[in-house]
């Protein structure tokens, strides 16, 4: 039988537009859905650039107003890859169009427009996600798996790094196309809610709710030339986040979060230990979890490294045989993969707009902590 199509409308054609665009392509040629994703068009505000984004990777059509888009009849999906402060527009229009709507981390700039986004798609019934894509890692999957097994017994504590080191030239600019990033008016904050986000996503996920925090923010380069207006400003994100806290289960955390890391252009590691068990992941080693069990006979008791690659391992069975790795681009198709088979099934898939909000919660009591010098408490979502 032939597949209901899903005709796609993509906001953006940076890197994420890539990623995404990748995904709708190769998610149906492995994984049985029951729709087949359509790329129908992609908006951007220059035409040319647009025109040649859709050219190379088959989108149908262009549009150069993001209203325009989410309007239009024959898109039943919007995919939100632009900037950060268009997300919570962009998601509410088309939440109240009756689009099914993905959108790029962090949901909002702060939670109050997260809360926003969050309300809309609710009040909308709109299927919903955020590309909090790591979730999707195999190996991550797998300790999902151990932790809801109950293999580690009670938790004590969970720490998580992010680093890079792309920001620390003074020379660098801030804002404008490719670096507004370092612009705390659309990114909303620095690292935080770049790559702490990414961290606290998957605490929240694997180990439950923070309840609480304290943090120290530091921002090394206090003036930088403005790409778009060609003035020194001063610079208003975090270049380094760092904070302790605890989860709702009774386990500390430790995070951290820097661009001013030499040498490291995306370490994100996570540590999770526990009453009998303890485990670690690199992003640099994808495809494997480090694991201890203190169970195992005392002779032969030690970390081992497992490989994730066979067919029982989360996602395996839908690529090559054992042995074979994949990488960072499939853990946007697993996303799409999952999300579809959720719609086709009448059910959520997570990260749902509603964790991408308690993610927003954490980060504004981050920055805020950071500022008063006290522990701050975190809602839930």
């Amino acid at each position: 039988m032939a597949k209901k199509t899903l005709n796609v409308g993509l906001v953006g054609y940076g890197f994420m537009g890539r990623t995404h665009s990748n995904a709708y392509l190769q998610a149906p040629r492995f994984f049985d859905l029951p729709y087949q994703p359509v790329l129908k068009a992609v908006c951007a505000r220059n035409a040319d650039r647009a025109k040649g984004f859709a050219e190379n990777w088959g989108y149908q059509s262009i549009e150069t107003d993001w209203r325009a888009l989410v309007q239009r009849s024959d898109i039943d999906l919007i995919d939100i890859a632009s900037p950060n402060d268009t997300h919570a527009e962009i998601a509410i229009a088309a939440s109240q169009a009756g689009k099914m709507i993905l959108c790029e981390k962090p949901l909002g700039r702060t939670a109050e427009e997260g809360k926003a986004m969050a309300d809309a798609v609710a009040a909308s019934k709109s299927p919903n996600m955020v590309w909090y894509n790591y979730r999707r890692v195999p190996a991550l999957m797998l300790l999902k798996d151990l932790l809801a097994e109950g293999r580690f017994g009670r938790i004590f504590h969970y720490r998580s790094q992010f680093l890079q080191d792309w920001t620390i030239s003074q020379d660098l600019p801030q804002g404008g196309e490719g670096l507004w990033r370092l612009d705390s008016s659309v990114a909303g904050s620095g690292v935080t809610g770049d790559l702490l986000a990414h961290n606290i996503d998957m605490a929240l996920w694997l180990n439950g709710s923070l309840t609480e925090v304290a943090a120290m923010t530091e921002t090394f380069i206090k003036e930088r030339k403005h790409s778009l207006t060609n003035t020194m400003q001063p610079v208003t994100i975090d270049d380094a986040s760092s904070f302790i806290g605890r989860f709702q289960n009774g386990s500390t955390a430790m995070f951290e979060a820097t661009r001013y890391a030499r040498g490291h252009k995306a370490l994100f590691t996570l540590e999770i230990n526990g009453e009998q068990a303890s485990a670690r992941w690199d992003l640099h080693d994808l495809h494997r979890l480090e694991y201890f069990d203190h169970r195992d006979e005392s002779r032969l008791r030690g970390w081992k490294s497992i490989h994730i690659t066979d067919g029982d391992h989360p996602y395996m069975k839908h690529w090559w045989v054992p042995g074979l790795q994949i990488g960072y681009e499939h853990t946007f198709i697993h996303q799409v993969a999952d999300f579809l088979t959720a719609v086709g099934e009448n059910r959520e898939a997570a990260p749902t707009f509603k964790d991408g909000l308690a993610v927003d919660y954490v980060t504004d009591a981050v920055l805020r902590s950071a500022k008063t010098k006290q522990w701050e408490s975190i809602p839930l979502a």
